[in-house]
């Protein structure tokens, strides 16, 4: 019953803002000092990688930069600077311009400066959501799927939610809808919860340009946010992306030639060697902009059995050990190490698109082999790529891929049916 309610767990999670964001762990430098957000990215920031180790998550300290093009920009990196320290963000510095060129020479000539967060770093954030699930399941939590709530109403200290799976009692409610956060906040007569749809659209490149730039290169911020970063992701691709649309329609993550233009032309701001000839897919996302420009958290003013976890968006991933309270509820393995599922349960899938079970592939789940042929293994698919062993143990002879993927084995080149494979 727990592997079928883990395997269930995993469809449809971390299908909404989660996979679709920039995946970083802020040093927490930009809120403002005294706000939820500044609060719980700071602590959230230094408890990640303690997190990710203990649910088995790909996690890189790599830092950021905020990069400056002009004096003007650098009194902005200044007042960063100011806010990190009123913040508590440790490991900051300001850097000048020799300085940041030979910590990243492929920056444009034109940089004047930068502010330097060590503390910063990325993550996975949708298998840290699969992971936080897992763990959840394990620890007795029940996951209903593709269910919608339509309507919220309470009698007797007990709240009846009616959802297209049928009627839910309970006696709290934990509001994080995301973008419908407000909606479903209005079924109970709260009106305090405004969310602005705001969607970001990005380009994922190959791993050849992975190591383009070690650190998450963000622009000066503006009041739509951090304007277009450059940023290494832990498989090793490159991220570039998002652009800040504000939209009407919450569930719109279609992407538009003029966005894709945009992040095209405003990460080579920041990398002049950054190309979208070298990209593997593009997606969007929506995120839940809170007028406030503040996290929601607490109880409602109307019920305080109802309680606000609303307009998380950026940091939001830094804040997540925040949130869950540090996994202080997993269970210990026997060598005292905190595990995602019981001994003897579920494999794990691999990040690497490796770690599947051969007993339970054809299980429904959110497994490597469901994605598509070059988005997995961060573009490159092991079994058109194998390794070095691999290519010895076989002894192919290798040819010119002609979609332009270097040296492959010869056989892997031909398709199934025979024939040339084409361009």
């Amino acid at each position: 019953q727990l592997k079928t309610a883990l395997l269930e767990a995993r469809n449809d999670v971390a299908m909404g803002a989660t996979k679709a964001n920039s995946a970083i762990v802020h040093a927490g430098f930009d809120a403002l000092p005294g706000t939820l957000k500044a609060k719980f990215n700071v602590e959230g920031c230094e408890m990640m990688p303690k997190v990710c180790k203990d649910l088995s998550v790909p996690y890189k300290n790599n830092g950021s930069l905020v990069v400056a093009f002009s004096e003007e920009e650098m009194e902005t990196v200044h007042k960063l600077y100011d806010r990190g320290i009123a913040n508590g963000v440790p490991q900051m510095s300001i850097l000048n311009k020799e300085e940041l060129k030979a910590l990243e020479p492929n920056l444009a000539d034109n940089v004047c400066g930068a502010l330097r967060a060590e503390s910063a770093g990325i993550v996975c954030p949708y298998e840290l959501t699969i992971a936080a699930t897992e763990n959840a399941v394990t620890n007795g939590v029940e996951c209903i799927r593709n269910c919608k709530v339509e309507a919220i109403s309470f009698a007797d200290g007990v709240f009846t939610l009616k959802t297209t799976a049928g009627d839910i009692q309970t006696k709290y409610v934990i509001d994080a809808a995301g973008v419908h956060s407000d909606d479903v906040a209005r079924m109970i007569g709260d009106e305090s919860v405004n969310i602005v749809v705001r969607r970001g659209e990005y380009f994922i490149l190959d791993r050849a340009v992975g190591d383009m730039v070690s650190h998450t290169i963000f622009q000066c911020p503006t009041k739509m946010g951090k304007g277009i970063l450059v940023s290494p992701t832990v498989d090793g691709n490159l991220l570039i992306g998002p652009t800040a649309e504000e939209i009407d329609d919450k569930d719109d993550v279609s992407t538009t030639l003029s966005g894709l233009h945009d992040v095209k032309v405003f990460s080579t701001k920041s990398c002049p060697a950054v190309s979208t000839r070298n990209a593997i897919t593009s997606f969007s996302g929506n995120r839940a902009h809170p007028v406030t420009d503040d996290f929601i958290l607490g109880p409602s003013k109307v019920n305080p059995q109802f309680i606000h976890a609303s307009g998380i968006e950026c940091p939001g991933p830094g804040r997540v050990p925040c949130q869950s309270g540090g996994g202080s509820h997993r269970q210990r393995s026997r060598k005292g190490r905190f595990r995602r599922y019981p001994q003897g349960g579920l494999p794990l899938p691999s990040r690497h698109g490796r770690g599947e079970s051969r007993r339970h592939r054809e299980e429904p789940g959110l497994w490597p082999h469901h994605l598509p042929l070059r988005d997995r293994n961060g573009g490159r698919d092991h079994r058109r790529h194998p390794g070095p062993r691999r290519r010895q143990r076989r002894g192919r002879r290798k040819e010119k891929d002609p979609r332009g993927h270097g040296a492959l084995p010869g056989r892997l080149l031909r398709l199934q049916g025979g024939g040339d494979p084409g361009p």
